[in-house]
């Protein structure tokens, strides 16, 4: 390969690179607008911020979609952990309020 075509090869994979940033920021937008109404759903029937149940079920789900995807499965509960402390960050802020109690 020549240098100009390495140049435009490495400019490709950049573009598409940057087109999925762009799409996971929209879908982690989408995903945050569904669970800040969980949290206010939560607040107004006064249930806790955090449900420890879904989250292993989700992690779980994720390692197991991450595993097939040939993703690092630890890098996914990692992410997917990060993600959780923010909603839970979230729904506790929500309930606070709507004059609910942080649970």
């Amino acid at each position: 390969m020549t240098d100009a075509e390495i140049k435009e090869q490495l400019a490709q994979y950049r573009q598409s690179i940057d087109n999925l940033d762009a799409a996971l920021v929209h879908i982690l937008a989408e995903r945050f607008r569904c669970t800040k109404a969980v949290g206010h759903l939560k607040a107004k029937h006064d249930l806790p911020p955090a449900d420890p149940a879904r989250e292993e079920q989700q992690i779980s789900r994720l390692r197991t979609l991450a595993k097939n995807a040939d993703l690092d499965p630890d890098f996914a509960e990692t992410f997917l952990n990060f993600i959780i402390k923010e909603v839970i960050r979230h729904h506790e802020q929500i309930a606070a309020e709507h004059g609910g109690a942080e649970k």
